[in-house]
């Protein structure tokens, strides 16, 4: 058993579970932590992916009892069924443009530039948008998960298709886009972890299936850990944030975006991440 790719499958989880759903990138974050530790082949890149449902773990535990309500309600109850539509239309956007256009971004736009370019431009929306819900420029016309209406969830659905865009965050489009479209910061943000469960959960399953010529049993204690530690770590990092955000704003983040972005320039620079082709 190779200790060290277990510490770092270790690392990477923390990584994966930290960011997952803060509004700064997960992937971005991945890759250079990845450079940083010589963790970037074409394994590991499927084990980035494949990690994300240690994190989505840890989302149905904290969000267990609404999950189990919904599915138990679901033969019977209009607003179960309702809020189950939602989710499912918010999940399709990303599963047709993935299709479409998932080989051609990861060809194409997956350079230093356009990285640290959303990652940017990412922290000025941020800024804007709260700056607007601050003055009340942006009025707020649903206040919970269950007032939202299809269109609302469609709306959501294809804003997080831009994080198909490297460097954008996935957390980040849904809940800064749900926010500018009036719903409330909570709402935004409960209803971009909801959405987290079909999205990542199948890019995972995807991305093993597709890639599974690469991996054996012997990479299983690899996986098992990085599962491990995503899901440990993204468990206190959700808690966290739905306590954060009913006394702050996503400012700080906007900042963090910013300066990261500015990392990633620096590090492309000089060599030190090979960004292009992750």
């Amino acid at each position: 058993m190779d200790i060290a790719l277990l510490i770092k499958a270790a690392v990477m989880g923390v990584v994966e579970g930290l960011t997952e759903f803060l509004p700064i990138s997960s992937t971005g974050h991945l890759i250079l932590a990845g450079a940083l530790l010589g963790f970037d082949d074409e394994k590991a890149k499927v084990f980035d992916i494949a990690i994300q449902t240690g994190a989505i773990f840890a989302v149905i535990m904290v969000y267990w009892q609404k999950i189990r309500d919904t599915v138990l309600a679901l033969p019977t109850q209009r607003n179960a069924q309702k809020f189950a539509l939602n989710v499912l239309i918010g999940f399709l956007p990303a599963v047709v443009l993935g299709l479409l256009f998932g080989k051609a971004i990861k060809a194409n736009l997956f350079t230093p530039a356009v990285v640290a370019t959303t990652f940017i431009v990412g922290g000025f929306i941020i800024l804007w948008a709260e700056r607007r819900q601050a003055a009340g420029d942006n009025a707020v016309t649903v206040h919970d998960v269950d007032d939202m209406s299809p269109l609302d969830a469609l709306k959501v659905g294809l804003v997080q298709c831009l994080a198909m865009v490297p460097g954008t965050s996935r957390s980040g489009a849904t809940i800064i886009g749900g926010m500018l479209l009036g719903l409330s910061r909570k709402t935004a943000t409960d209803f971009s972890f909801f959405l987290a469960i079909p999205t990542l959960v199948g890019a995972g399953v995807y991305s093993l299936y597709k890639d599974r010529a690469l991996l054996s049993m012997a990479d299983l204690p690899m996986f098992a850990v990085g599962l491990v530690f995503s899901f440990l770590s993204a468990w206190l990092c959700v808690r966290w944030l739905l306590k954060f955000i009913s006394t702050h704003s996503f400012v700080g983040f906007a900042y963090y975006r910013i300066a990261f972005g500015i990392v990633v320039l620096l590090t492309a620079w000089s060599g030190q991440v090979v960004w292009a082709g992750a």
